[in-house]
């Protein structure tokens, strides 16, 4: 079922890193897959870093990764809008992630378009009642995701997508979102590493936003049982991925019986 695959888009954080250190084997695994040929985008719904400061980030995990291999849903969001000559963009980020938006016009008077991340603590009533009001006058909302929650420090915290939700009820407009698990992440992605989506591969830990999104834009699936795996919330999607391994370190031994 795997023997088309020529390349993997691999998930950062739960499949190649959790928190802060890399899962046991990644390094080594990927050098062998690399040996063999495999090509890689290692994509991410973190909003929050720049592609640059991901590749230091993970590059100091003991992990080789070039900046251009890294595909984050900023990175994409950008491209996107790029193919929109006249978007004037308010684009609400943490972090030096902003950068990757180097070449559009950013402003926060009369956007048509407010791309909205991560924000953790920066979301307030005050900046989504702001986000409304522009919504409500003709922009258009851009999730960069909408991830239900993600795992730090061991435990679970609510992402951005519940203030997604939050801004389509009160607007009544639907946000078009180009983190995964959107057709548009992986179209752009697919694009990027230059191979067909039956000759790719998706290495994740979300259930939703990795192996749904995946499947549905025509690639090949490995779930893997680290980061925010949970059997019981895979069992309740009903998703079926085409392998469940315990790692990212055992993908080397899947693809040589696949």
């Amino acid at each position: 079922m795997l023997q088309d695959v020529k390349g993997f888009l691999v998930d950062l954080d739960g499949t190649l890193h959790t928190d802060n250190a890399a899962v046991p084997g990644v390094a080594e695994s990927l050098d062998q897959l690399r040996g063999l040929g495999y090509s890689f985008r290692f994509v991410t719904n973190t909003t929050n870093k720049s592609r640059a400061t991901l590749q230091k980030k993970i590059g100091g995990f003991g992990i080789p990764v070039t900046e251009s291999e890294i595909f984050s849903a900023p990175f994409a969001a950008a491209q996107w809008l790029q193919k929109s000559p006249e978007a004037r963009c308010w684009v609400l980020t943490r972090g030096d992630s902003i950068t990757d938006f180097e070449g559009l016009h950013l402003t926060h008077q009369d956007p048509n378009f407010i791309v909205l991340g991560d924000l953790m603590s920066g979301f307030s009533f005050e900046l989504l009642n702001d986000v409304f009001r522009k919504l409500f006058d003709g922009a258009e909302l851009v999730a960069l995701q909408k991830n239900r929650y993600w795992l730090t420090e061991g435990k679970l915290t609510i992402d951005a997508g519940a203030f997604v939700a939050a801004l389509e009820y009160a607007s009544g407009k639907a946000a078009r979102l180009i983190g995964k698990p959107s057709r548009d992440f992986f179209n752009l992605a697919v694009a990027n590493i230059g191979l067909l989506p039956k000759q790719l591969a998706m290495v994740g830990d979300d259930i939703e936003a990795d192996i749904q999104g995946a499947q549905e834009a025509g690639l090949k699936t490995i779930l893997v049982k680290t980061g925010k795996f949970q059997q019981e919330v895979v069992q309740k999607a009903g998703i079926q991925p085409d392998a469940l391994i315990e790692s990212i370190a055992d993908l080397p031994v899947l693809m040589r019986h696949s």
